[in-house]
């Protein structure tokens, strides 16, 4: 047969029992790359803290507990919570859900409209949004505190029109990093959404629409349930690296803006950072994020079956 396996046989029986072989390269890349670096950070977390820099190789849990107990300052007295590094983890995770929903607003009417122009539209629109993304991130960073500081364009574009008296206090606060990471991560919202409502049938809202359906109950009964994929999907790509980010909190923002990302780059800083408290904060973030991939893997398992 014409473009057939050699030897008259299918495509399936070449490649049966041949499986490892050909996943090995990505298990090793996967292992080198990913678990080795996860398992070396699992390790520095329960090792002592030197007192001029760097780890001695004991192994305790005294990281998790300067993380989660106050002791006092001499570590003397007894234990109570340590709220300050739980206030922090607490200002990431809603910084990181409001930046997922301010894309989700923005990213599904963008992802729609794109995906409803004609093809040679829709190239245009998709390299305009991915245009910006070809700079790297420190210098959109850098460039967006340029714009929103007191003496910058926004400013004096606001003062020139009269729409302001003073200057608009804008860096080190918590606009200015919800700004830093909606700029930053919307792509990552509305292209897996535009992917979606590509593929999507628009004969079913025309059905909709015949059976006397409004738009708000086409949207949500009909339209949302087959893009979900891509909502997901684009909720877990922005909300994931926004939860760990630390350049925007860092330029951005402040001492009262700080987040978990600025926390363990902090702890890895110079040769007197805390190593295994870093690493320990590390491994509570991933904790916390495996945990958020595993109940929407498990929800999703649910709605299949």
């Amino acid at each position: 047969m014409a473009g057939g396996a050699p030897g008259g046989a299918s495509k399936s029986e070449i490649y049966k029992g041949n499986g490892p072989k050909l996943l090995l390269p990505a298990w090793l890349f996967i292992g080198v790359f990913l678990v080795m670096p996860v398992a070396i950070m699992a390790i520095y977390s329960f090792l002592t803290k030197e007192f001029r820099g760097g780890v001695i190789w004991e192994f305790t849990l005294a990281a998790y507990d300067q993380f989660f107990l106050d002791r006092g300052l001499f570590g003397d007295e007894p234990p109570s919570i340590e709220w300050t590094y739980i206030g922090i983890f607490w200002r990431s995770i809603w910084q990181a859900g409001l930046a997922t929903v301010l894309c989700l607003l923005i990213g599904f009417p963008t992802a729609w409209f794109i995906a409803t122009r004609d093809v040679k539209a829709r190239s245009v629109w998709l390299f305009l949004i991915t245009v910006p993304y070809w700079v790297n991130l420190l210098i959109r960073t850098v460039s967006m505190k340029f714009l929103i500081r007191d003496t910058g364009p926004l400013n004096e574009f606001l003062l020139a029109l009269g729409v302001i008296d003073t200057p608009l206090a804008l860096v080190n606060t918590n606009f200015a990093v919800q700004l830093g990471l909606f700029y930053s991560y919307l792509p990552f919202m509305v292209l897996p959404i535009y992917a979606a409502v590509e593929r999507y049938d628009f004969s079913m809202s025309e059905a909709a629409a015949d059976l006397y359906a409004s738009s708000w109950a086409t949207l949500r009964l009909v339209i949302l349930p087959v893009v979900k994929p891509g909502i997901v999907a684009g909720c877990i790509l922005v909300f994931v690296p926004s939860l760990g980010a630390f350049l925007a909190p860092d330029l951005l923002g402040g001492a009262k803006t700080f987040m978990i990302g600025s926390l363990i780059e902090e702890q890895f800083k110079g040769a007197a950072g805390n190593w295994p408290f870093g690493a320990a904060a590390s491994m509570i973030l991933l904790t916390i994020v495996m945990g958020v991939l595993l109940v929407h893997a498990r929800a999703q398992t649910k709605g299949e079956r």
